[in-house]
């Protein structure tokens, strides 16, 4: 059977992926060893959990993302089930694409956002509405803390004050928590385990020393490295604290623009990385047409929507990049981590077409632009092939070719 080779919309199909929206959403981004072949491929997405104490902005903040109508009313616990949200990953270069290539349509790298209810302090001991509604962010690939900033009377803070760091402390002990829940559940079961199973006793013991390291009142992805914790241990838990964080400040128009304020607040997370917003303008913006957006941003001195930096700080935090594929059908972005490979791209669209991979045809978006079309790129000779050591860059146009 002679090679056959994915652009587009094929890929679509072939993978099984519904032609109207986004790819289902697979679970957070890992490497899986596949059937009985042998080979690896990659399971990837980003679905990003939003926590916070009630009135925040947590869900102001979604329905901005999401342009979903859910419940945000000024009184705790405005949201009780989780709402969840797909967007896309801005990508400029796809409309560009979708001009050469002349593309019907275009499809961004697909986000997911998971809000739920708000926590308070001693959530743990059943405050409010406990922590059990934890659970729905459990399978999330990053944690985002939406952390009031800003001073409105007309709007109640749980704990009767205006505190980023407080705040923070709050939410973090509050995760802390409901891990060290989870492991004192489980270390019995683990230990049952491993009197059956020799190789479960890793597990028993990363378990152990997670309470240690939680106990001392640090995050796991923050301690787990300097106590000798293998996390691939502990995955099945889906403990919180495992996941990276990021820190939404919602902050009003005039502290948008008061960058020694926000300098302050940056410090608090750092190295995690912050996002500053006033999620009531964000929710404004996305109702604008384009030009009145603009407008509306360049007045409050801001270049681009914070939901937008949002999407992108959530790809930095988890080292996730796109490369892209374009056709008649559709101009596409592909999401897979840094440092994946030709072959293991592949296997996003389908793991037929890492087990076949015979080889891929790439052409950077810039020299495809400066081309102006793939034939020009070609005689140009911008169009290389590339075979199953390639690692992939950012924004890499690639057709791939393989044989099953």
């Amino acid at each position: 059977m002679p090679p056959r080779s994915i652009s587009t919309a094929q890929a679509s199909n072939a993978a099984g992926i519904p032609d109207a929206g986004f790819p289902p959403t697979p679970e957070p981004a890992r490497r899986e060893r596949g059937g009985g072949s042998g080979v690896s491929w990659l399971v990837v997405s980003l679905t990003i959990g939003i926590v916070g104490l009630p009135n925040v902005g947590k869900s102001t903040l979604f329905n901005a993302l999401t342009k979903n109508d859910v419940l945000a009313a000024n009184y705790p616990f405005a949201t009780i089930e989780p709402n969840v949200g797909v967007v896309g990953l801005p990508d400029e270069r796809l409309g560009k694409l979708a001009e050469i290539f002349d593309s019907q349509k275009v499809l961004p790298a697909p986000v997911s956002f998971v809000d739920i209810a708000g926590l308070v302090r001693g959530a743990s001991k059943g405050q409010g509405r406990g922590n059990a509604f934890l659970a729905n962010i459990r399978d999330a690939s990053a944690i985002c803390q939406v952390v009031r900033a800003f001073s409105d009377p007309n709007v109640v803070h749980v704990d009767g004050k205006v505190s980023p760091a407080d705040d923070i402390e709050t939410i973090n002990t509050e995760l802390i928590l409901a891990d060290l829940q989870t492991l004192e559940k489980a270390l019995p079961r683990l230990e049952k385990e491993a009197k059956l199973r020799k190789d479960r006793a890793a597990a028993v013991t990363a378990a152990k020393k997670a309470v240690e390291v939680l106990d001392a009142g640090t995050t796991l992805y923050a301690g787990a490295k300097d106590a000798g914790i293998e996390l691939e241990h502990l995955r099945e838990l889906h403990l919180l604290t495992t996941k990276p964080f990021l820190y939404v400040f919602n902050v009003d128009e005039e502290e948008l623009a008061n960058a020694a304020f926000l300098d302050e607040l940056r410090a608090l997370v750092a190295p995690a990385e912050a996002v500053f917003m006033d999620a009531k303008i964000e929710s404004e913006l996305v109702d604008l047409p384009e030009e009145e957006a603009r407008e509306l941003l360049e007045s409050i001195g801001q270049s681009e929507p914070g939901l937008d930096q949002l999407v992108r700080v959530g790809f930095r935090t988890l080292g996730l990049q796109t490369y892209l594929t374009a056709g008649p059908k559709e101009a596409r972005a592909w999401t897979i981590p840094v440092g994946a490979t030709a072959p293991e791209a592949a296997g996003v669209i389908h793991s037929d077409f890492q087990r076949g991979f015979i080889k891929a045809e790439v052409v950077s978006f810039g020299d495809l632009v400066a081309a102006g079309s793939m034939a020009a790129a070609k005689a140009a000779g911008k169009v290389r092939i590339e075979g199953k050591e390639y690692v992939m860059q950012d924004g890499d146009v690639v057709e791939f070719r393989f044989n099953v």
